[in-house]
């Protein structure tokens, strides 16, 4: 069997290898490379993504590409209906080059289009949406992928019907139907295009079915679920109530789809079907190394703890260098649906060459998730926008070594800790109440391409909630992102906060890892991180006020790899509330990008266009007026 085994998988490497040879025995002439000359209205990359005809790998190993005369010819007739769709019907090739190289293994294909002038959208009209409320009915025309004074693509053409079939469903009318007509535009260039609405009657939600669950209770499907019998019928709440059943965390798979539409009963029926998955985790790990000496971790995880799709998680970690226990439980449906407990505690010890760090406490959050209408900007996709409160008591007591005080390159680590490098040791119980709001218009934070998210925070610690520290903090951060034609994209950020003292001096009533620095690969991208905020002897000592800003134009450069140019602003000041706009610091400087399954692999190189002058990097002056930055996703 093994032997087997083993011949099976020799020959499906030597498969690939041995057709590759005998196409070469037979004449057969690789591609080696497809050139498109006088493509402008689109991309090069999707153009040839529509072709037969491919280029063989650049690398020996590679996959390889023959030509053939009877499929090149059908990829140039392809090229004319390609541009057709996209809205340029005269469109032709004008000519086209086959270049045999001189050993004649491999040729060179070189294909000329001529685009002729474009079929542009004059006007879009809308019929029949008369049912809609009149905010909605107003909005459907700037949602359209299609828009006026635009090629007439046919794909944004069929996109924009089902945006406002969307917007039909999404008001009570499951069974609407959307026609397209085409009329003759003011010149031979130009059409009008007709979307004529036919709503039918409104439906409502009729009963819900629910299958494939077993130990999951009907109880805990139905409380996730947008919609209840008797309600308006809309489409989206489908998709919501999916989202939903998948966090839970339960399902292996999930779907949820109205039945029976076929004969348009005015009670649309629904089914729910469920594939749970495994409710209980554990992972063990068992090591030793050099440093940690023998280490041991288990990793414990319930996703319906005592029912109710209750999540419950144990940490438990042991080595010489830390050791302690992390406990978090997450309960979905607090009285409502829409409502949510997070709490979490830990003891936790680390024991560091450079500083030992106890800490010890817990939070409680309850978060409040609101359903809201689509933004438009964002072509009928529903924003996110969620309200926590979050309580934190927590003790930390911890102590530098002598050696790590004195060594300036242990800093940065320190800092990121939260450790005070000036003092060398410091402990006090936080106690705080936390509010956090935020709204998400974009559908993808890690490469996002339209929309905006905007977060608030504030936190009061100290008062009538004990502690040993005392102070108000207020934070806000807003992004934008927008799309440039159909391959750049501009982003933006802007953040900004400050934190005001109370009951005692600034260092005595507000704990150390509190304090603002900037500077680093997410904001500003000229300096190192903790390297801008008000300077004590050279050394960054952090503020309690700040404020940054960042614009970047992402944009392609060949296949997943793509650009930016960057410019950052920003800066720390001591003292509370104290923004001074006049003492900004900058940056700019370009960037690469490299699309991975994880996000993209960044690499970033910031220029300082004002450098701060006395500034300290491990024990010595500033040197370099620049940085570079490596990591994986974009810088925001």
């Amino acid at each position: 069997m093994l032997r087997t085994v083993r011949v099976c998988l020799v020959l499906t490497l030597l498969l690939p290898l041995i057709s590759a040879c005998k196409q070469e025995e037979t004449g057969a002439v690789r591609v080696s490379d497809i050139s498109l000359e006088g493509v402008k209205a689109v991309s090069r990359g999707q153009l040839k993504s529509v072709l037969a005809t491919r280029e063989s790998a650049a690398l020996p190993w590679g996959e390889k590409h023959y030509f053939q005369r009877e499929q090149f010819e059908a990829d140039l007739k392809r090229i004319e209906a390609f541009y057709n769709d996209k809205g340029y019907p005269n469109a032709r090739v004008k000519s086209y080059d086959v270049k045999l190289s001189d050993d004649q293994k491999s040729v060179k294909l070189t294909v000329v289009v001529d685009e002729g002038e474009p079929l542009l959208v004059e006007r879009i009209v809308l019929h029949g949406f008369d049912p809609l409320p009149d905010n909605h009915e107003r909005a459907i025309p700037g949602e359209l992928a299609l828009q006026p004074g635009k090629p007439l693509d046919r794909a944004l053409l069929q996109a924009s019907r089902e945006t406002c079939l969307d917007e039909l469903r999404d008001h009570g009318y499951p069974y609407s139907t959307v026609r397209v007509a085409e009329e003759p535009g003011s010149t031979d260039q130009y059409r009008v295009i007709e979307l004529n609405a036919e709503p039918g009657p409104v439906a409502v939600f009729g009963p819900i079915e629910i299958t494939g669950n077993s130990s999951v209770d009907d109880s805990i499907i139905r409380r996730q679920l947008w919609f209840r019998p008797g309600q308006v019928f809309q489409q989206s709440r489908l998709r919501d109530s999916q989202r939903r059943l998948y966090a839970l965390e339960l399902f292996q798979f999930v779907n949820v789809e109205p039945v029976g539409i076929e004969q348009k009963p005015l009670e649309v029926p629904t089914r729910v079907t469920v594939t749970e998955g495994k409710h209980r985790r554990v992972n063990f790990l068992v090591g030793y190394g050099s440093e940690e000496k023998a280490r041991g971790q288990i990793d414990w995880r319930h996703v319906n703890f005592f029912g109710g799709a209750r999540t419950a998680t144990v940490l438990a970690r042991y080595s010489s260098l830390d050791r302690g226990v992390r406990l978090g439980f997450t309960q979905p449906y607090l009285f409502d649906p829409r409502y949510h407990l997070s709490l979490s505690g830990q003891s936790w010890y680390s024991d560091e060459p450079a500083y030992q760090l106890t800490t010890t406490g817990g939070r409680a959050t309850v978060t409040r998730r609101f359903r809201t209408r689509g933004d438009p900007v964002m072509r009928g996709s529903r924003p996110t926008m969620t309200l926590a409160f979050t309580y934190a008591n927590e003790w930390e007591d911890y102590t530098i070594t002598e050696e790590a005080l004195a060594d300036p390159t242990f800093r940065d680590e320190l800092i990121a800790l939260g450790l005070d490098p000036n003092t060398g040791s410091d402990s006090g119980r936080l106690s705080a109440l936390g509010v956090d709001f935020a709204r998400t218009t974009t559908t993808n934070l890690l490469d996002a391409r339209q929309g905006y998210v905007a977060t608030l925070h504030a936190e009061q610690a100290g008062r009538w909630l004990g502690g040993d520290f005392d102070y108000v903090e207020m934070t806000a951060e807003g992004r934008y992102y927008r799309s440039l034609g159909e391959v750049a994209v501009l982003a933006f950020r802007a953040r900004a906060g400050a934190i005001d003292a109370h009951g005692g001096s600034p260092d005595e009533v507000v704990p150390f890892f509190k304090r603002y620095f900037l500077g680093g690969a997410t904001n500003l991208r000229g300096w190192g991180r903790y390297e801008v905020s008000p300077l004590s002897e050279g050394l960054p000592i952090g503020g309690l006020t700040f404020m940054n800003f960042s614009t970047e134009v992402r944009f392609p450069i060949v296949g997943r790899l793509g650009g930016v140019i960057f410019l950052d602003g920003g800066n720390v000041w001591e003292n509370s509330w104290d923004f001074n706009l006049r003492d900004m610091r900058y940056d700019m400087g370009p960037g690469l990008r490299f699309n991975t399954p994880v996000g993209p692999f960044r690499l970033d190189v910031g220029f300082q266009l004002n450098p701060i002058e006395g500034l300290l990097v491990d024990g010595e002056e500033q040197k370099r007026p620049m940085r570079v930055h490596f990591s994986i996703g974009h810088a925001f």
